[in-house]
This record gives C-alpha cells, structure tokens and sequence, in this order.
C-alpha cells in the first residue's frame, strides 16, 4: 500500500512538472513569435473584455496598433519616466526599485507602492492575471526574463505602448491619444504625454475623474523628468 502511495505520488508530480514545463514551452514560443510579430491581444485585454461584455454584450475594446516610429518621442520619454526610469540600464528588474517599494509597503501594512519595470508589467499584460500570489509573480519573473533575452529594449517598449489600459476598454498609445485628446500618437505634445503617462496605475480612475488633483500634479511632475529621460 505504502508503495503504491508512494508511486502515485511521483507519478502527480511527474504529471505536474510535465504541465508546467509545457506552459513555459507556450509562452516561450509567443514570446520568440512576438520578436517579430504583432500580438493582436493580450490576457489582460481578454480578461477585460469578458468583464464589459457581462454588463454589456456588444462591447468592444478600443484598440489599434502603431509601430514605434509612428508613437511621439515625448510620449516614450514620459512613460520611461514615470514608471521605469532605468529602463535601459536594468536586464529586467530593479532591485532598487523593488526594495524601496517592499519597504514602503512594509510601513503602510499593505501594497502603495510596485516597483515593476516596463519588462515586468507587459510580461504580466501579455500572460496574467491581475490577481496577486506567488505563483503569479514567480511567473511574471520568468517571463521578463524570457522577453529581455529575446526581444531588445525598443522591441519591449514598443509592445508596451501598444497594449497597456489607458481607460475604460482603451488599450494602447493610437486608441488613448485619439480617446483624450482626438489627435494620433504621433502628433501628442509634451504636456499631453505627460498626462498620458501619469493614467498608468489607475487608467479607468483617471478616465472617470480627469481633472482629479493628483493626476494634475503627477502630469507636472513627469514633465520636469521628461528631458533626462533615455528611450531606445
């Protein structure tokens, strides 16, 4: 009896480890098909979708590709800006970053602050959920590993700016720039950027209450960093 527990257990975990390396193997091959290729979705837009359509059956998202040449130069210097300021330096996580995030939260006994890079959050955009546990994090770990080895720094933001909320079903810089501001990502200004960047952590929020008081204040803080700012 105690043998064949036994066996049964090895087999669970052969089974186990089995479906794990499987799923690294999917996500590795859309990673190494995302070098040179589009995503059309990402699990993130997907897991938004699903949550309109059960208030509304006819939703649809707002979302429109634009390759990096064609996405304002303010705009990536602001986003580099407000959310990963060493984005060209690091190889995917900022240990400095993250400390001073882990810190913070520690003072406030819950989660104020992140820490992620760029690289960190599209790996969660592409692949997660936004439910938070270990295995998530240990994942999205992995994946930011996965996309700094393959993809280069322009190909990572690049992806980056095109699939990220920035509203209620708004996904990408084309779909937000025309959304706020009736104008492509191409001809945004500087404070318009700014603004932009400064929707990030809380894009549905900030799409509800445009002029809130901190979205003013965090605008003018982005733009005084904008210049010092290094994009690939």
């Amino acid at each position: 009896m105690l043998r064949f527990l036994w066996r049964s257990l090895l087999l669970l975990l052969g089974v186990a480890i089995g479906l794990v390396l499987a799923y690294q193997l999917w996500v590795f091959a859309h990673v190494w098909w995302w070098v040179d290729h589009n995503p059309t979705t990402t699990a993130f837009m997907a897991d938004r979708l699903e949550r309109m359509r059960e208030k509304n059956p006819k939703a649809q998202l707002r979302h429109a590709w634009v390759p990096y040449p064609r996405i304002s130069s303010h705009l990536k210097r602001a986003i580099v800006a407000a959310e990963d300021g060493k984005f060209l330096d690091h190889e995917g996580f900022d240990w400095e970053a993250i400390q001073k995030a882990h810190e913070k939260n520690l003072k406030h006994k819950r989660v104020v602050a992140g820490g992620s890079t760029i690289s960190q959050q599209l790996a969660k955009n592409l692949f997660l959920s936004g439910r938070r546990s270990p295995w998530r994090k240990a994942q999205e770990a992995v994946i930011t590993v996965m996309l700094e080895t393959m993809m280069s720094k322009r190909r990572i933001l690049e992806i980056y700016l095109n699939v990220i909320e920035w509203g209620d079903g708004v996904f990408g810089a084309e779909a937000a720039s025309r959304h706020y501001f009736g104008v492509s990502a191409a001809q945004l200004g500087p404070q318009q950027a700014a603004r932009l960047a400064s929707m990030v952590p809380n894009p549905r929020f900030y799409d509800r209450n445009r002029q809130a008081a901190w979205l003013n204040t965090k605008t003018r803080l982005i733009m005084g960093r904008m210049n010092s700012a290094q994009i690939p």
